[in-house]
């Protein structure tokens, strides 16, 4: 699909882009597969310290976070960066918000329930970055390489996303609303590959980086390395964790990574 090409989700009406996130019963077999293989992972306390470990040996972990640490990082996360830069986004490009949401739960739930990645099996993770045109995928390819086919796999699903003979390229179709997405995403992919230092795809219709507290948290919960750095500086304790959410109204500026020159 060209660049500049008009997307289904742009143009088909609300109740069609609802059915086609649905899919057939194919598609909603595999929403299924990918819940169960979730919940395992949730009921599993050796998966993340795994995975922790993994990501250590590829250089991305210097101290591990808590479980605890991780859930209410992932929060902070959501409600500093994630939440407010999605709405930005959607609002420039004149999409609603809410009903682009409600179309990510009818793909793919999973994606939505387990912001931080860390309990998500590797197609899922794969999923979502072909599903979100996201504002920095690096944190997702970083993670990735938890898995040892990790990088490879979303390769090869980009690519077959972008021929059309992907098993989730009709429901996905439903929510992506930029036609180049999947070709940048693909390019960064084999950069990353060959250069973990290769400069991501950066998403651009973003007023809130005008805001410098907008702009640091951006910054510390972009890449993977970011993210675990501030997770091991929260509580320990989950009441503490608790009473910081509901009264810490502002990400902690004194928190914030470094700016790259």
């Amino acid at each position: 699909m060209a660049m500049g090409a008009a997307t289904l989700r742009l143009t088909a009406r609300p109740s069609a882009l609802i059915l086609r996130a649905i899919g057939g019963p194919r598609h909603v077999a595999g929403k299924l597969r990918r819940l169960a293989a979730t919940a395992a992972l949730y009921a599993a306390p050796s998966e993340i310290p795994r995975r922790l470990e993994r990501l250590r040996a590829r250089g991305y972990v210097d101290e591990a976070p808590t479980r605890a640490q991780l859930v209410f990082g992932g929060l902070d996360m959501v409600r500093w960066v994630i939440e407010p830069a999605a709405r930005d986004y959607y609002q420039h490009k004149g999409i609603s918000f809410r009903l682009h949401t409600f179309l990510r739960v009818l793909d793919d739930p999973v994606s939505m329930i387990d912001p931080t990645g860390f309990l998500s099996a590797r197609d899922t993770i794969i999923g979502h970055l072909m599903q979100v045109v996201h504002l920095n995928p690096i944190y997702d390819l970083q993670l990735l390489e938890c898995f040892d086919d990790g990088l490879d796999e979303l390769e090869r699903q980009v690519e077959s996303m972008i021929a059309g003979v992907h098993p989730r390229h009709s429901t996905i179709a439903a929510i992506v609303e930029d036609a180049g997405y999947h070709a940048r995403l693909l390019d960064y992919v084999v950069r990353f590959k060959a250069d973990r230092g290769a400069r991501p795809p950066v998403r651009q219709e973003q007023s809130l980086r005008a805001d410098p507290v907008f702009a640091a948290a951006e910054r510390t919960f972009a890449t993977l390395p970011g993210f675990l750095r501030y997770c091991v500086r929260l509580p320990s304790s989950p009441a503490a964790l608790a009473r910081r959410l509901i009264t810490l109204k502002q990400f902690p500026m004194e928190w914030a990574e470094p700016r790259q020159e």
